[in-house]
């Protein structure tokens, strides 16, 4: 499915996300007629809009063997949200219990669904054999929500030629949180200095997350500090070291 904030803004998200899934030979549909989960409007209480969204979702995408989502957030809302948000629609109900069985963040369908959870036989060793340092971070909805912890380190530390180094406080929000960075910036902009700090402690030249809204508020603050670490999402890193 797509993903708003990559549609819109980050396109080689998407676009590496899709290279990844057909290298490892799975069949991608990618209904053109699809629209956003729903999430924005339920998160700000617009829950009659909301519902919309969702039920167009569940309508396109019930079809499908399964659905795979470069985004923690917007699993869980489908997962887990969609519940609350359609307890009321009798139409649904079960409707709701088979979609949620399909869908799955990207790391969390490479490992559990692909039994792929070693990534050293499909990915190249540089040419100069220099290790590229990345550090992980947690995006709260895939962690607190979906409780998907080890499949995107399992993927990120067996990559040739990379080291996953743990920041501090890795599982902390970086302040961005949708429409929170942007009723309370204050509090994000605070939240978000914590998060650069713990990644330049890291050593690592690289960031990754398994979302593109967290990537946007990291990458940001480490532009306005003119830090030379790139942040990239997994799919990217892992679409960028497999042999070809």
């Amino acid at each position: 499915m797509k993903h708003r904030i990559i549609d819109n803004f980050y396109p080689e998200i998407g676009e590496s996300t899709a290279k990844v899934l057909d290298y490892f030979g799975v069949k991608l549909n990618l209904p053109e007629n699809q629209s956003c989960c729903g999430q924005p409007a339920f998160n700000s209480g617009y829950w009659k809009e909301s519902k919309k969204l969702a039920k167009k979702f569940i309508t396109d995408f019930e079809n499908s063997n399964y659905i795979i989502v470069p985004s923690g957030s917007c699993a869980s809302m489908i997962k887990v949200f969609y519940k609350e948000l359609l307890h009321d629609e009798k139409d649904y109900s079960d409707k709701i219990t088979v979609i949620s069985n399909k869908i799955f963040e990207f790391s969390e369908f490479i490992v559990d669904i692909l039994d792929i959870n070693d990534l050293s036989t499909y990915t190249k060793n540089s040419a100069n054999n220099e290790e590229n340092l990345i550090t992980y971070h947690e995006s709260c909805h895939l962690r607190r929500e979906l409780n998907v912890k080890n499949a995107p380190r399992q993927l990120l530390s067996t990559i040739s030629n990379t080291k996953l180094v743990e920041m501090d406080q890795s599982e902390v929000c970086c302040g961005f949180g949708g429409t929170f960075s942007i009723k309370y910036p204050e509090i994000s902009f605070e939240m978000l200095k914590d998060k650069i700090c713990n990644i330049k402690l890291s050593k690592a030249n690289c960031v990754t997350s398994c979302d593109a809204s967290c990537l946007m508020q990291i990458s940001g603050g480490l532009n306005k500090q003119n830090e030379n670490i790139k942040s990239k999402h997994i799919s990217q890193i892992i679409n960028e070291n497999l042999k070809r």
